[in-house]
């Protein structure tokens, strides 16, 4: 199984910029745009797993558990930079996990109902406590107003740098942060192959209720 962590040596100026200027990069929007981060190759094909896991990821990747799974460990990796370092899949098929930068903004909501939950941009002082959706007399004012997650696809990272500028003490925060990018990728696979191995994929059929309209006659009203 391919192994995303590498040991970086933090006391080397030069040993840590080779790790940097080395590392695999990918685009963050398209490739047109010549922007890129720090990246992994997530393709499973690529992975060097045995045929058998191959196979049942290619069949565990068309549910949706699955990417609630990754989405869980996506989640964390931003919460721990307070949202200004982001991991991401990106290309044509998703199969590579991309380093994103981005912020926590506020989100604009003043208040929300408490029975069905909608929010609103105005506060109870400006329209009143009664919610535009569910009609209930419900709305109250957030004591603290929520934040939103941002991100930036339109920014690369590192592009061109040579990191002569940067003092140690940046430089090592950049491989640590890149490193635990890696321990990200490889928590990915893990968890892929532990589901792999423990999980099985079926089908279920299921029915979506739909509204049409039809004509009926005045007089069987």
């Amino acid at each position: 199984m391919v192994q995303f962590y590498q040991r970086v040596d933090l006391r080397s100026r030069s040993g840590m910029t080779q790790f940097l200027k080395n590392h695999f990069r990918y685009c963050t929007m398209h490739s047109w745009n010549q922007l890129q981060s720090y990246a992994c190759n997530l393709k499973i094909y690529r992975l060097g797993l045995g045929r058998e896991i191959e196979n049942k990821l290619y069949d565990l990747i068309e549910t949706q558990e699955f990417f609630d799974a990754q989405n869980e460990l996506l989640q964390e990796f931003g919460e721990k930079y307070q949202y200004r370092w982001q991991a991401r899949m990106n290309g044509r098929s998703n199969g590579y996990l991309v380093l994103y930068q981005g912020a926590l903004t506020p989100s604009g909501y003043k208040s929300y109902c408490t029975e069905c939950g909608q929010r609103n941009y105005r506060s109870v002082s400006e329209s009143g406590n009664v919610c535009g959706v569910c009609r209930r007399p419900a709305r109250i004012d957030y004591i603290k107003p929520p934040m939103q997650v941002t991100l930036y696809p339109g920014r690369g990272t590192d592009d061109d740098e040579d990191f002569d500028d940067l003092s140690m003490d940046e430089l090592r925060d950049r491989v640590r942060l890149v490193q635990e990018f890696d321990r990200l990728a490889d928590r990915l696979v893990e968890q892929a192959v532990y589901l792999a191995k423990t999980c099985t994929v079926q089908e279920e059929e299921y029915f979506v209720p739909q509204i049409r309209k039809v004509l009926v006659s005045a007089g069987t009203c």
